[in-house]
């Protein structure tokens, strides 16, 4: 069973932008598609972007606004999230997902792996 596990959160303020790391244990996760969201207190799941499984194509949601970047790394069945200009309002806890497909979707529904999600606070 193909795990994900997400590192690279904290505390903005403290740590600077982070790039959130998603590790999948097997190398099956190479012909899947990828894609991380967020979950803010009180917040239904949301879309953050998403990368196919070769890397050639990558996706944002809007509020992303060019800050974010997704990128893979298939030598080391690993994906990221690299961030920047974070404000209070992109405190969530992130999670990477994996889809036995290789296109993404931005519905979580769509998604058969899962991390645990990493916490990522912006303090103002």
């Amino acid at each position: 069973q193909l795990q994900l596990v997400e590192s690279g959160g904290g505390s903005v303020q403290t740590w600077g932008p982070p790039r959130l790391s998603c590790a999948a244990t097997e190398r099956s996760v190479r012909l899947y598609a990828m894609a991380w969201f967020r979950q803010a207190p009180w917040n239904e799941r949301e879309f953050v972007g998403g990368i196919s499984s070769n890397g050639d194509r990558s996706s944002y949601a809007d509020f992303v606004n060019g800050r974010f970047t997704i990128s893979r790394d298939t030598a080391k069945n690993a994906a990221y999230l690299q961030m920047s200009s974070l404000t209070p309002e992109d405190t969530a806890v992130y999670s990477c997902a994996a889809r036995r497909l290789p296109y993404f979707s931005s519905w979580a529904e769509h998604y058969d792996y899962w991390g645990q999600g990493t916490q990522v606070t912006v303090s103002s």
